[in-house]
Order: structure tokens, then sequence, then C-alpha cells
């Protein structure tokens, strides 16, 4: 039974449906149903949003997976935490005017970390 990863899940999925949110209320702002013609903001939205929604399955994926076999909860909730901050710096660090790099960098490690760390136990349970 899962307890450390749903944990994550719903914090994250809480976070989709503000980015989510974000996105409605500027297409609904600038009356644009599809794209992000000549908007900066509204394309950094979409962005993030859709960052968001590329890397965060599957890292939790990964992360139930480990948990599923086994792994350390102190592990699991590395990784969610990693996972966490990267998913907030990267959405904070992206939508200002002019790219945070930090944000963004800060984010992208912590969500790539988060995989390799659910990666790395898998394989370490799979083989204990």
């Amino acid at each position: 039974m899962l307890h450390v990863t749903p944990l994550y899940a719903a914090l994250l999925g809480l976070l989709f449906l503000i980015l989510s949110i974000r996105v409605i209320l500027s297409r609904r702002t600038r009356q644009i149903g599809f794209g992000a013609p000549q908007d900066s903001d509204l394309e950094r939205r979409v962005r993030v949003h859709a960052n968001f929604a590329e890397y965060t399955p599957f890292a939790l994926l990964l992360l139930a997976f480990a948990e599923l076999n086994g792994a350390p909860p102190v592990w699991l909730h590395i990784g969610g935490g990693l996972l966490l901050f990267g998913r907030l710096s990267h959405a904070m660090g992206v939508s200002r005017p002019s790219t945070d790099e930090t944000g963004r960098i800060l984010g992208m490690t912590g969500s790539q970390s988060a995989i390799l760390i659910g990666v790395t136990l898998i394989v370490w349970t799979s083989v204990h």
C-alpha cells in the first residue's frame, strides 16, 4: 500500500490546478481561446503548465513504483520533496516576465533529481 507518494501526488495535484486556473483566467481576460498569439505572459503560463504536465506524472509514477517495491520512506520523502520544490521553483522562475534562470535551473534540477532518485530506488529495491 502506498503512504508517501499519494501525499506528494495530492500536493502536486493542487499545484497543477493552480497552474491550470492561471492559464484559464489569462485566456478569458485576453479572449484567447487557443494558442498564445503575440502574448508572452500567456505563453509563459501555458509553458509552465505544460512543463509541469510533462515531468510530474512520470516522476510520481517512479516514486510510486519505488514505494511499492519497499523503498525506504525517507528516500521517498526526499524524492517527493525535491519534486515539489522543483516544480514550485520552475513555475515561479519561468512565470516572471524576464525568466529567472535560477528558478528555472533549480526547478529542473529538483525535478530531474526526483526522477533519478525514483529510478535508483526502483533498481536498488529490485535487486535486493
